[in-house]
C-alpha cells in the first residue's frame, strides 16, 4: 500500500475498484483503512474506493497531538494530492463520521453524498471526564490497559456471538495503536461539539443509528438527523462500529443510498 504527502503529514492510503464516482471512508477512532476489509469486496464493484489511515493511526505519521481542523485538512488535502477534484460519495462511522462531517461543512463542494453512522451530538465535554481517564491510563500503562473496559461499551455481546473470529481480528488491530496518539485523539474529541455542524450541510445526507450502540445510541443518531437539512434517518441492527461489526450490512446499505 503507497503513502503520500498530504497537509504536512505522510499518509498510507490505497484506492481501488471501479466506477464513476468515488467513494471516500473514514475509519473510525483506533480503526485505520483496514477497518473497512469486509465490505470493501462489495463496494469496489460499485465504486472507486479511497481508503486511508488518518493522522495518528495504522501506518500513517505518528503524533504527539491532534487537531480537529488539522485531521479534516489531512483529508482535503489527500484528495488533492491524488488529483480526486470531482464531488465524491464520503461515509463515515462514529469519530469517521465526525471528520465526514468536517470535511462536508468545510468543502461542500467536494461532497456529491453523505452516509454517517453513530454520529455525536452535543459537547463531548459533557460526558468526557471517563475518556480523559483512559488517556492517562493509555499513557502510562499501555493500549491493552484499556481495552476490556473500551470494547464492553463499543462492542457488545451479541454482536461478539454472531463473530466471534471477527472481533478476535479487531481486538489484535486495536491493541496495535500508539499510546501517544490515542491519548492526543482522546484529548482533541473532548472539546469537539459537532451539532453547529449539520445545520451547514448541503449533500444528500443518511444517518445511521446503531440499535446496539451504547456510547452514541440510536436516539443521538435520530437528534442528529432532525438537524441536517433533508437528511433521512435509518435505524439499523449494528453496533459502535458498524464497518467493522457489520460490514455486508454497511456495504448494502451504502450502496442503495448511493446508487439511488
Amino acid at each position: 500500500m503507497p503513502w503520500i504527502q498530504a497537509n504536512g503529514a505522510s499518509l498510507r492510503y490505497t484506492l481501488s475498484g471501479s466506477g464513476q464516482n468515488t467513494l471516500v471512508l473514514v475509519h473510525e477512532a483506533g480503526g485505520c483503512l483496514d477497518s473497512y476489509d469486509e465490505a470493501l469486496p462489495y463496494l469496489e464493484k460499485h465504486f472507486q474506493v479511497l481508503r486511508y489511515d488518518q493522522r495518528g493511526f495504522g501506518f500513517s505519521e505518528k503524533v504527539r497531538a491532534l487537531d480537529f481542523e488539522e485531521v479534516v485538512a489531512d483529508l482535503a488535502g489527500l484528495l488533492d494530492a491524488l488529483n480526486i477534484h470531482q464531488p465524491a460519495y464520503f461515509a463515515g462511522c462514529a469519530m469517521g463520521a465526525d471528520f465526514a462531517v468536517g470535511l462536508a461543512t468545510r468543502h461542500p463542494q467536494r461532497v456529491k453524498k453523505l452516509v454517517i453512522a453513530s454520529p455525536s451530538f452535543g459537547p463531548n465535554a459533557a460526558r468526557g471526564p471517563q475518556s480523559l481517564e483512559r488517556a492517562v491510563l493509555v499513557e502510562r500503562e499501555g493500549i491493552r490497559s484499556a481495552m476490556n473496559d473500551s470494547h464492553t461499551r463499543s462492542y457488545p455481546e451479541v454482536l461478539r456471538s454472531k463473530n466471534q473470529d471477527r472481533f478476535n481480528r479487531y481486538q489484535a488491530r486495536w491493541v496495535c495503536n500508539t499510546p501517544a496518539s490515542f491519548s492526543a485523539l482522546a484529548r482533541m474529541m473532548h472539546g469537539i461539539d459537532m451539532t453547529p455542524e449539520y445545520e451547514k450541510i448541503k449533500s444528500p445526507t443518511l444517518v445511521l443509528g446503531a440499535q446496539y450502540d451504547v456510547q452514541r445510541p440510536p436516539e443521538i443518531a435520530e437528534k442528529v438527523a432532525h438537524s441536517i437539512p433533508g437528511a433521512i434517518y435509518q435505524l439499523t441492527e449494528t453496533g459502535h462500529f458498524m464497518n467493522v461489526q457489520t460490514p455486508d450490512l454497511f456495504a448494502k446499505t451504502l450502496i442503495d443510498f448511493f446508487k439511488d
